[in-house]
């Protein structure tokens, strides 16, 4: 699945649509999951929700927002400015994933977000995933931190690995030992303890940049 980035005119909106645009993704480079409609409309100052779902109406019209199968919303991040067209790519950023569902799957994919195509390179697949937890905190990684993934099934020893275990995405430094994968925490907390598992265990992608909770 191919993703490309949405460019639209600042004239199209209103400034509370504006508003509403840049409070919901600050909201889910935060949270990582998209506020819902009675939230939104308490954060923009509304003591009805009928305000806020009159806007995400609109943003849904005017391709923003995009309704998912299971009546959940998706954010489709814009770039108002034409001078970037060529220096984005639209990048899916990962929420919970389901039991049995593939990562990338549309109902996990809480938004697509312009990342610059000098980290996101066109050539990979990639996608973004927010830290939890402080199992690599050694290595930079800290809760809420946004991890940019490239999307791939093989990893060189001391790779910092994204991996679907026991249905939770996991992100660990990988080392093979002959049939054995070891998947090591580097924490400052001891009770993290290294992860074994067999040859026939799935990468998910490997990290290519950290982006700092701001």
């Amino acid at each position: 699945m191919v993703y490309t980035p949405v460019y639209m005119k600042r004239e199209m909106f209103s400034q509370t649509e504006l508003k509403a645009i840049r409070h919901i993704r600050n909201f889910l480079m935060h949270r990582g999951h998209m506020p819902s409609i009675r939230k939104l409309g308490r954060d923009l100052g509304y003591n009805s929700p009928r305000s806020a779902s009159m806007i995400v109406e609109k943003l849904l019209e005017k391709g923003v927002l995009k309704r998912k199968k299971d009546g959940s919303f998706q954010f489709i991040d814009i770039n108002f400015n034409d001078e970037f067209r060529a220096q984005t790519v639209a990048v899916p950023l990962v929420g919970i994933v389901a039991c049995g569902v593939p990562m990338l799957a549309m109902e996990n994919i809480e938004a697509l977000i312009p990342v610059s195509v000098k980290l996101a390179k066109p050539q990979f697949k990639h996608f973004l995933l927010r830290a939890n937890g402080n199992s690599m905190n050694k290595k930079g990684i800290k809760a809420g931190d946004l991890l940019l993934i490239r999307q791939q099934e093989t990893a060189s020893d001391g790779d910092i690995i994204v991996a679907l275990i026991d249905d939770s995405a996991t992100v660990k430094e990988f080392h093979k030992r002959d049939n054995t994968i070891v998947l090591m925490p580097r924490s400052t907390n001891k009770s993290h303890q290294p992860i074994l598992l067999d040859r026939d265990f799935k990468i998910q992608g490997i990290v290519v940049t950290i982006i700092p909770e701001f």
